[in-house]
């Protein structure tokens, strides 16, 4: 699996453009995904230099086959410093190790901690435990 990491220091390319990585994630995320224009929302805060994060796309064969969507948090501490919004596998390419190395590319390439949330009938749930991440909390939310 190559490797190419996006943050606000670099121009998207064709392959890699804003919606070429919205549609990949969009159709590969299936259930636990959002809106388009949510995602979208997610790659601008990547690309903004006053807030920040990174996106790893991994590649077979010039071939887009998962992707990960960090944003920077501006906090750590009590919040880490990193927030895994999104991680997505091609759906014909799983169970090939490919997410496992993007979630271990994804730790190596920020600095500080890593939160994420996953559903918890979601089969990734058990590949972050195996590689360390933990349930602090249980997550609440409010909708206005």
């Amino acid at each position: 699996m190559v490797f190419t990491l996006i943050d606000s220091t670099d121009e998207m390319t064709h392959l890699y453009s804003e919606e070429n990585i919205i549609n990949f994630l969009f159709t590969h995320l299936e259930q636990y995904g959002d809106e388009k224009k949510d995602i979208k929302k997610c790659i601008d805060y990547v690309v903004n230099p006053n807030k920040g994060g990174k996106i790893i796309i991994g590649t077979e064969n010039e071939k887009i086959v998962g992707i990960v969507i960090l944003n920077k948090t501006g906090m750590d501490g009590y919040i880490p410093e990193n927030i895994l919004v999104y991680i997505a596998v091609d759906n014909s390419q799983r169970g090939k190790g490919f997410g496992k190395k993007l979630m271990q590319k994804a730790i190596e390439s920020v600095e500080g901690n890593i939160a994420l949330h996953v559903e918890p009938d979601n089969p990734a749930k058990k590949l972050y435990e195996s590689l360390g991440f933990t349930n602090k909390y249980l997550e609440m939310r409010l909708t206005k």
